[in-house]
């Protein structure tokens, strides 16, 4: 009876065996109703004609390098029962389309218009180009759009602004140009509103500040320019919203809105980077609730209101030159009580009136010459005494703690005691030359590119410094040229460059976060037995470097060149980040030849490289794959296994003799592990094809990420939230 199940023909032919004939007309129309039934999708509808025919016609106009949409080549009959990757329908009618992360390019088709019954469209993190369909506008029940991370051009379509029950938009990282259109405002749901990292121009409409839903108004980076409007929140009885305002790096003037004291519930506000004068307005001692705000590098003036100098660093308001009162080296000054002086009298006016003779002249000069020797003298002995303290410091501390970062100099922005340059990008907070070069250093390690130092600044802040060796990287034009393109690069997983030093004796610094954990080969081979690491922390690693990677290759176009697991570092919560990034580009050919040299040593160069002079894609995957096996096999590829065979032919071997189980990491193959088995075998194959002898058989980076997603998706589901957690994304 099994068997006949299987087939509904070979039941009813079973059955009509059986059966008198006066049963056949029911049992036909049982079979028919059967047949039907079987045809459906899911939740018994097919999709209708029209829903069918645009999604084939938004195929069309895709491209799809790795052929996630072959399932749309189905018939009518499964493109609702879920066959269809990314649609979800209702009652026959497409209801969402979920493509995130799928690395399609083309462009988004108009017929999207037709898809009547369309609530929530994200396509985001692709490699869309083209405008954004007018006619997606036009969709009734369109909620959310999350379109942010693509090469999305033109302007904001009027019909999307227009779209009354419109939630959440998201189109930021795009090319967009054009206006802010003011009927955004005019859906009253709308709550999350991110049109940051675009090309937007004009100014920000006035109906924006009077949205009563909205939480999340993100704007940054753009070119718009004008007043902000001074109408926020509050007015009509109705109570405003709003929890995060960022307008920083636009080119806004005029002065910060007083009416922005009225959203008593918001937590974030950033107008740093414009052109902002006037005063902060005291109204802002209201809001209770902020836990981040900035408004440096603006022409601000006067007093900053005591209650947020008192709950903000000096990091918020530096780059305003008439602003005083937020630390203790910016005071302000006491206003002296005004003289009154009686007027003079007929004889003091000729008195006050007469030429100086010779001697008052000679005594003037001869006192202003002692002036200035005296102030000589003064600088000299401070010199000295600086001097001496120096070296009586790194005498005691050996070689272990030194008193300063390598480097002489100081600033001219920050008003360094001599010559130098220091020159900060974005970063959680902003410290003098002076501070920098007096801060407690200790050496963290060497590399071919220099040494590193964990500085601990005077407030307590820490950052990491390297500074370059001499006669390794390039001259000064080309030097800043390249370091502050690097110092643009942002992303979650690449170590961020927060600023530069140049020293007047051609001293070299970079300035970076410290991450607390260190790098992942002491996280790995340094530990103690105490601390366990487990499956899904490699696997979180390995996820977050393959994704740096992914972005330094396609979104940056910059090749690493030397990723080892002791350039990856480690946040608190074990996050990766890839360190060194674009440092070739600062260096000398020869200083370059040396570090593939150094990595060949280590285990991590590609075959390849010791016949090429420069490394590829290619060869960055063969070092990511290095560090996979790393974290499947627990061994460091510097330790080198009998015969000089390294880490990737060791493990070749062992999987030819079919040992597969030797290979892992003892801490992998506990009790509690043996149901990731088949997640350790994916893995361990897919690094294995990253170290392929032959370069042109190695994936590339987004195939690596798509692998390790599909391999562990509950994890690639958690990183691209394409919801709330990416739409307030950094």
């Amino acid at each position: 009876m099994n068997q006949l199940g299987k087939n509904p023909f070979h039941y009813m032919h079973f059955i009509l065996e059986r059966t008198s004939i006066s049963s056949w007309v029911f049992l036909l129309l049982l079979f028919f109703a059967f047949g039907f039934v079987s045809g459906q999708d899911g939740d018994g509808v097919v999709m209708t004609q029209s829903d069918f025919q645009a999604l084939k016609a938004i195929e069309q106009d895709l491209i799809d390098p790795r052929r996630v949409l072959k399932s749309w080549n189905g018939s009518i009959n499964g493109s609702c029962s879920g066959e269809w990757v990314g649609i979800t329908c209702l009652k026959g009618e497409v209801v969402s389309i979920s493509l995130p992360w799928k690395g399609l390019g083309g462009k988004i088709s108009d017929k999207i218009g037709q898809l009547q019954s369309l609530r929530r469209l994200s396509l985001h993190d692709n490699y869309l180009t083209g405008p954004i369909p007018d006619s997606l506008g036009l969709l009734p029940y369109l909620r959310a759009v999350y379109l942010f991370n693509n090469r999305l051009s033109g302007s904001i379509p009027l019909s999307i602004a227009q779209s009354s029950g419109l939630q959440t938009l998201h189109l930021s990282n795009n090319k967009l140009s054009g206006t802010i259109p003011p009927t955004l405002s005019n859906s009253t749901r709308i709550y999350r509103l991110n049109l940051s990292f675009n090309s937007l121009s004009g100014s920000i409409p006035g109906s924006l500040t009077q949205s009563p839903s909205l939480t999340f108004l993100s704007l940054q980076y753009n070119n718009l320019s004008g007043s902000v409007p001074d109408s926020w929140g509050g007015q009509g009885g109705k109570v405003y919203q709003l929890q995060v305002l960022t307008l920083d790096h636009n080119h806004l003037n005029g002065s910060i809105p007083e009416t922005i004291g009225n959203i008593s519930g918001i937590t974030q506000l950033d107008f740093s980077y414009n052109n902002f004068t006037g005063l902060i307005p005291i109204s802002l001692s209201n809001l209770h609730n902020l836990t981040y705000f900035n408004v440096s590098y603006n022409n601000l003036s006067g007093i900053v209101p005591t209650l947020l100098s008192e709950k903000f660093n000096s990091s918020s308001f530096v780059g305003n030159l008439q602003l005083c009162g937020y630390s203790s080296s910016s005071p302000c000054p006491s206003s002296p009580p005004p003289q009154v002086s009686p007027s003079p009298s007929p004889e003091g006016l000729q008195h006050s009136h007469r030429k100086l003779s010779t001697k008052d002249i000679i005594l003037i000069a001869a006192g202003a010459l002692l002036l200035v020797l005296l102030l000589l003298c003064f600088l000299l002995l401070c010199c000295l005494i600086r001097k001496r303290a120096k070296k009586t410091k790194n005498g005691k501390n050996a070689g272990r703690v030194e008193k300063a970062v390598p480097a002489s100099g100081g600033e001219v922005e920050s008003g360094g005691e001599v010559g130098g340059k220091l020159v900060h990008f974005d970063g959680p907070f902003v410290f003098a030359a002076d501070d920098l070069l007096c801060a407690t250093a200790e050496i963290m390690g060497k590399s071919t590119y220099g040494t590193i130092y964990k500085a601990t600044l005077e407030d307590g802040n820490q950052v990491a410094v390297k500074r370059l060796r001499e006669k390794v990287a390039k001259g000064q034009k080309e030097f800043e040229t390249e370091v502050v393109a690097i110092g643009k690069i942002r992303h979650l997983n690449v170590l961020a460059l927060r600023a530069y030093y140049l020293g007047p004796k051609g001293e070299k610094l970079l300035v970076f976060d410290y991450m607390p954990n260190g790098s992942l080969a002491s996280f790995l081979h340094a530990r103690g037995p105490e601390t366990v690491v487990n499956w899904p922390t490699r696997m979180n690693i390995a996820m977050g470097i393959t994704r740096g990677l992914c972005y330094l290759h396609n979104e940056e176009n910059i090749i690493h060149g030397n990723l080892t697991s002791g350039n990856v570092l480690l946040d608190e919560q074990t996050n990766p980040k890839i360190s060194d990034v674009g440092l070739s580009r600062l260096m000398t050919s020869a200083a370059n030849a040396n570090v593939i040299a150094t990595a060949g040593t280590q285990g991590y160069r590609a075959p390849e490289l010791s016949k090429l002079k420069n490394a590829n894609t290619k060869s960055d995957i063969y070092s990511l794959g290095v560090i996979i096996l790393e974290l499947l096999t627990g061994k460091s590829p510097g330790e080198a296994t009998t015969d000089g065979v390294d880490l990737p032919q060791w493990v070749a071997s062992i999987v030819k003799e079919e040992w597969t189980n030797e290979v892992f990491d003892v801490e992998l193959m506990r009790d509690d592990a043996f149901n990731s088995g088949d997640e350790l075998l994916n893995t361990l194959k897919l690094a294995l094809h990253c170290v392929d002898p032959t370069p042109s058989a190695r994936p590339e980076a987004q195939q690596v990420l798509q692998q390790l997603e599909e391999i562990k998706p509950e994890m690639a589901a958690v990183s691209v939230d394409d919801g709330d957690k990416a739409a307030g994304g950094d």
